[in-house]
């Protein structure tokens, strides 16, 4: 799976880096020399260039690119970023600040697969996100508790539920729910959940894959 970074700041560098040894074929785009030496001295892949320049993501491979993320702090820049990568069918993420507007966000999230905030969501957001995915791990908040974003499948068995007849364990708590493209609020126990719907979750990093079952059936 080939993924193009572009942006080796303080997000990129470290999402860079973890795709890297978890063995993906990760490819670095910046327009700062200093950072392109950088990066390369950890042994990433790094093309010296404006990653919203066509021909410069053309050198990086976007051709045969699974994914690419828009991580500068430029939120122009990382839209066309994005723009460009739909454009060769890869998925795109994002990165946008917290102080967006709503009409902008609309705008943004139709160039986009994923849109995140890495102010709050760090490096873990980016990385889940370029690679996609029902189940979300954002980040972790201690080295026992994980927070967990899902996004609810058509044959979810959760479907059709209230909120409070989702039978989760002990060890997870769902502590926000959005329908689809909505914002996430804290939910009524009588919230009904539907396909497409999103649900934020604690939960303590060894249930995670008895959760994933409860709420998504694999």
């Amino acid at each position: 799976m080939r993924i193009i970074v572009v942006g080796y700041g303080r997000v990129g560098a470290r999402t860079a880096r973890v795709l890297d040894e978890e063995g993906y074929d990760v490819v670095v785009v910046d327009n700062d020399r200093e950072k392109v030496d950088r990066a390369r001295e950890t042994g990433l892949t790094v093309i010296h260039g404006d990653g919203a320049d066509e021909s410069v993501l053309q050198e990086a491979g976007i051709e045969d690119a699974d994914a690419i993320g828009g991580i500068t702090g430029d939120v122009a820049v990382n839209h066309e970023i994005c723009l460009l990568g739909q454009e060769y069918g890869c998925r795109t993420v994002l990165r946008i600040s917290e102080d967006v507007s709503s009409d902008k966000y609309e705008e943004y999230a139709a160039a986009a697969d994923d849109v995140i905030y890495p102010q709050r969501l760090g490096a873990a957001g980016a990385k889940t996100a370029l690679l996609g995915g029902s189940l979300n791990a954002i980040g972790d908040l201690t080295e026992a508790l994980q927070l967990t974003t899902v996004t609810v499948d058509d044959d979810a068995p959760i479907v059709g539920q209230r909120v409070s007849e989702i039978d989760l364990p002990e060890t997870a708590r769902l502590y926000a729910h959005g329908h689809k493209r909505d914002p996430m609020t804290i939910p009524l126990p009588t919230t009904t959940v539907e396909a497409g719907d999103r649900l934020a979750l604690v939960v303590e990093q060894d249930a995670v894959d008895e959760v994933t079952a409860i709420l998504l059936g694999e």
